[in-house]
């Protein structure tokens, strides 16, 4: 399963694609995945990205009238394409961009998750998170009162 440090190496290998480009559509191929591949994904088209952000090990792409939440599973990828490539077995999603580039996931076991929001705040997927463990809101003080 990919573990944080995993998740913001994703993270960071996709942002500089993905920021200023627009996703000029969607491919899902199997939305049977934890969760079933949200209809306002199966319907993106001409959205820009404005950032792609980590929360725990769920990533976040920020588009005008909401948010893309990816969760890996347990043997999810993401992969940058240079162009459309035919798909393999576990290839699930693409976001086409305008840039040429294929955001593409990969998903053996089909434990990730493609899910959409308007707003972050509340989401049931984030709402019971904690601090980010390196944020200044994880310190003594948070760790103190939780194990008292």
């Amino acid at each position: 399963m990919p573990e944080l440090p995993e998740v913001e190496t994703s993270r960071r290998g996709i942002e500089p694609h993905l920021v200023g480009a627009t996703i000029l559509h969607a491919v899902v191929r199997n939305g049977r995945l934890r969760w079933p591949v949200s209809d306002e994904i199966h319907a993106l088209s001409d959205k820009p990205v404005l950032s792609v952000q980590r929360r725990a090990k769920y990533l976040l792409l920020e588009l005008p009238d909401g948010w893309i939440i990816i969760h890996l599973g347990m043997s999810g990828s993401l992969r940058i394409l240079s162009e459309e490539l035919p798909a393999e077995k576990h290839d699930h999603v693409d976001l086409v961009m305008s840039n040429g580039k294929v955001l593409r996931y990969t998903d053996p076991r089909r434990f990730g998750a493609w899910l959409w929001t308007k707003e972050l705040e509340g989401h049931n997927v984030l709402a019971h998170l904690g601090p980010e463990p390196l944020s200044d809101a994880f310190n003594a003080e948070y760790l103190k009162a939780k194990c008292a």
